[in-house]
């Protein structure tokens, strides 16, 4: 077996829409196809001994030991590596249960191995470790899988959220609030736009900056707080060995020493109570920082208690790892049986984490005298950590409930004397059922970005949902941080029809963030340039801060590599769908194609608006099984499908009598006659009286845009290569005449010629490409199209020639032109640039030279660059004969 490709989907997919997170891998079994696995002598039985856990997997059979049927009965490799994939993952902690193996159509034995993930570089772990997984048990090799699994667990932790940023957006989930993970830590954008909010770890964008800065110098934290009558420890701060002397000889002992700037308790000891602890103590915080806080140490329980946008939520008591004696056993023994808990796991997997023996663990032995060989006495309490965090293998009780008023007085009178909106106070007193100003307790520190961990998963008490006031803080309630989505696919007409809905948008006082094949553009301003219109260029759009309406051009491929970049939109519009990049990715046929499409209408939400083009059998058909509204354009306002959906009170747009019009039911909006359109070029280019349609149709859904929006919009809206580069830019020379145009597929080839039919000019000579990665029949298919419409022909070539040779196009498309008429002229001219020159060196009076541009920014500019140097030689001339 081969793993060829392996793909991370984190959107909505060819594969499933609402299964977002899949990893999609295409594995040759080679000599594999041959032999299902019931033809492997002993594989059912190594398989089902090495992973019994499988027998929970139901398989099609669709009862427990389904898939070991299958495996009896005969099932091929790549089914059994989904299963494996899928079960390794769940092992290492993250539950995963849906896949698919299908065939690409490429050739028999390649197949895309389909399955869902948690964290993507686990996944991918997964696919590679359970191909060699399925390769031993068929070689009847032992295999150590505990290495795999425990590999996966390592990389969920080093990857994932952690359980506070986790659980802040999963709450914001739940509201329907979308997110974006902005780096691979715990930075991430809640909400789209000029509504989004940031948070990292539990810091939020709306949290003061100063404030974070004050809670991380504990001595002005202590200073603000003594001020304010706060109980605080009495201490100070030192900087050398004699202040260290001389702190001890004013404050006696038990005292506490930590770093000035320290967090999660690096570098702080407790309870010193000798010269020497306190020495080591010292030197321990110093690694920290310079500056060193001594303080009183506090006799009583460790509390955390939390108070978010100014109001108390909740309190914790908390315990750092330990273990009590039996008289009987070591202290190593002890461990190992406490780490036999099943609520403690590995990071943050589970409740607990496991106990691991570090340098603070030694230390604290060594203060007692003890090794991990020591036996302690029976009900004796041995400290393994000198703080009480839950990452270490400490406990937390919830002890809301029990707080004394006076207590929640106290710390939201904390948050705001430090300015803190999420806050974590850090409490050493005998109980918090008393007031702490009474009972001798102290607040030991104010903490920005506390831990919510053992608030939403206390080992002992009720879980609270701490993430909740967070996102009510963020998002009042009413606010899901979205702005408008309007989402274009299509095989054609896509960028037009993104270009001009976005500019209605605009001229309705919009700041509009849209994304097309060109380029990324940010109110107007390009922000990227090239094809761009995948997840990574949506994503760019939803995360500028400046942006309130997005209109994203979602092209097949990057649905087909990664997914859409949203999980739902406003309103999805479908153009057409036609035979254009078919053999590509495993689609074959015009109905993969569709399925691909009908992805973006299917993110639509149940209030929104899937736009069809109810010409199309394929995109009409795409209305079957939507969870939303669905509305249709036609070029027929007689077509019956849109009868039949008007006569149910549906909405659409039809070009009729000369006009783009709205029909709402039976009623009839006129919106503009398509003669005083500019892009339509007075109705002859009818492709665009189809772009048109959605696009007025898409905007008039919104309430703030109006008819007139629309109208002030389509009569803005210019056919030019500033406004509609690479489609229908015509240049005027002296003598003929050029237009310039991005058709690249049979299709689109097909509209153009419409077009340029219906245009008056003495000859009509055409300058194609066909594209390498395209079928041979696609591109004989441009040759024929090309023979019927043009008087003569010139062959260039792309500059990327995608897989084959020049020679191989160009005899491709010499093949098709000589279907049609063996005697039409054609020039081979491969280099594009050169082609152009030739025009421009030997034109014919009078021309239309149609040319089909690859690069459309660079076609442009080698165009404009003749243009001027026209405009410069007739300036000379005149200068000459004046």
């Amino acid at each position: 077996m081969r793993i060829l490709e392996i793909k991370v989907l984190r959107g909505p997919n060819y594969w499933s829409v609402r299964r977002p997170k899949l990893i999609q891998m295409k594995l040759d079994l080679e000599e594999l196809e041959q032999k299902p696995s019931n033809q492997i002598p002993g594989f059912r039985d190594r398989l089902e001994k090495l992973l019994p856990s499988l027998q929970e997997h139901r398989c099609s059979e669709g009862v427990p030991g389904g898939f070991f049927q299958r495996v009896e009965s005969g099932t091929w490799m790549g089914h059994v590596i989904e299963h494996v994939a899928l079960e390794i993952q769940t092992l290492a902690g993250m539950d995963c249960g849906f896949g698919r193996t299908r065939g690409t159509g490429e050739k028999d034995g390649i197949y895309h191995v389909v399955f869902d993930y948690m964290e993507e570089d686990a996944g991918v772990y997964a696919a590679k470790a359970a191909v060699r997984i399925v390769q031993a048990l068929i070689d009847g090799q032992d295999y150590n899988m505990e290495e795999d699994i425990q590999e996966m667990r390592e990389i969920r932790e080093d990857t994932r959220l952690g359980p506070s940023t986790g659980c802040i957006v999963d709450e914001a989930a739940k509201r329907g609030i979308p997110f974006i993970r902005l780096n691979k830590q715990s930075l991430v954008q809640l909400g789209y736009g000029v509504n989004q909010k940031r948070v990292r770890a539990t810091i939020a964008s709306t949290t003061s900056n100063i404030a974070v800065d004050i809670a991380c110098n504990k001595e002005e934290t202590k200073m603000l707080l003594e001020a304010a009558e706060i109980p605080v420890p009495k201490g100070t701060v030192i900087r050398t060995e004699d202040g260290l002397r001389e702190a001890i000889e004013k404050f006696g002992y038990p005292l506490v020493i930590k770093p000035i700037d320290g967090n999660h308790g690096k570098g702080n000891t407790t309870n010193i109570t000798s010269w020497d602890q306190a020495l080591r103590a010292f030197e321990a915080a110093q690694g920290f920082s310079r500056s060193v806080i001594i303080e009183r140490y506090i006799l009583g329980v460790d509390f955390r208690c939390l108070v978010i946008d100014y109001k108390f939520i909740c309190a914790a008591l908390r315990t750092p790892a330990s273990v009590i004696g039996d008289g009987l056993h070591n202290i190593q023994w002890l461990v190992d049986e406490t780490n036999k808990d099943p609520r403690r796991g590995y990071g943050h997997e589970k409740v607990l984490t496991q106990i691991t023996i570090d340098q603070f663990t030694q230390k604290m032995l060594d203060e007692k005298g003890y090794t991990m060989d020591s036996v302690p006495p029976k009900g004796e309490l041995v400290l393994l950590k000198p703080t009480a965090n839950l990452s270490t293998g400490g406990t937390s009780t919830d002890v809301t409930d029990e707080v004394h008023p006076a207590n929640i007085f106290m710390c939201e009178r904390i948050a705001r004397i430090i300015g803190l909106d999420i806050c974590g106070i850090d409490i050493m007193t005998p109980d918090l059922r008393t007031p702490v100003s009474e009972n001798g307790g102290a607040i030991l520190e104010v903490n920005a970005a506390p831990g919510f961990r053992m608030h939403i998963e206390p080992a002992v008490g009720i879980a609270r949902n701490v993430a909740e006031p967070v996102v009510d803080m963020l998002f009042p309630r009413g606010s899901i941080g979205r702005i408008p989505i309007i989402a274009i696919t299509g095989t054609n007409g896509k960028t037009t029809t993104t270009r001009l809905t976005a500019h209605i948008a605009k001229s309705a006082g919009k700041k509009v963030g849209y994304t097309t094949s060109d380029g990324v553009y940010i109110q107007n301003q390009m922000m990227m340039k090239g094809d761009c219109t995948g997840p990574i260029s949506s994503a760019f759009v939803l995360k500028d801060p400046t942006v309130d309406f997005a209109v994203l051009e979602c092209a097949r491929g990057g649905i087909l590599k990664a997914g859409l970049a949203f999980q739902h939109c406003d309103v999805a519009i479908v153009t057409n769908v036609a035979a254009d990049h078919m053999g590509l990715a495993g689609i074959n046929t015009v109905e993969q194609m569709a399925k691909v499409k009908a992805v973006v209408p299917e993110t639509v939400f149940p209030h929104g608006y899937a736009i069809l083009n109810a010409d199309d059998d394929l995109v009409y058909k795409m209305k079957e099984g939507l969870n939303c509204n669905v509305a249709l354009f036609s070029m027929d306002e007689n077509n019956p499908r849109i009868k039949r959906h008007c006569a149910r009170g549906g909405l659409a747009t039809v070009y009729e009598n000369g006009y783009v019009s709205i029909m709402k039911g039976n009623w009839k909006i006129r919106v503009m006659a398509v003669k005083d359109i500019p892009i339509t070029f007075e109705g002859k280019a009818t492709h665009n009286i189809q772009n048109c349609l959605p696009s007025v149709l898409a905007t008039y859904l919104f309430r703030d845009i109006t008819i007139e929006d629309i109208r002030s919009a389509l009569t803005s809206f210019m056919p030019s290569s500033v406004q509609t580069p690479g489609r229908l830019n015509f240049f005027h020379f002296r003598n003929f005449t050029m237009v310039a145009d991005f058709a690249h597929n049979p299709h689109g080839l097909q509209l153009l010629c419409d077009f340029i039919g219906r245009l008056d000019y003495p000859s009509r000579i055409g300058v194609i490409s066909g594209t390498g990665d395209r079928r041979d029949e696609d591109i004989r298919a441009l040759g024929e199209i090309s023979a019927r419409c043009f008087d003569e022909i010139i062959i260039r070539c792309d500059k990327n020639l995608r897989g084959r040779t020049a020679d191989e196009i160009i005899n491709l498309l010499k093949e098709g032109i000589e279907n049609v008429n063996a005697s039409l002229p054609v020039l081979v001219i491969p280099d594009e640039n050169e082609a152009l020159e030739y025009i421009y060196a030997n034109y014919r009076q009078g021309a239309l030279y149609t040319v089909m541009c690859d690069v459309v920014a660079g076609a442009l500019d080698k165009i404009k660059e003749l243009k001027d140097r026209e405009e410069k030689e007739q300036s000379a001339q005149s200068a000459i004969s004046l």
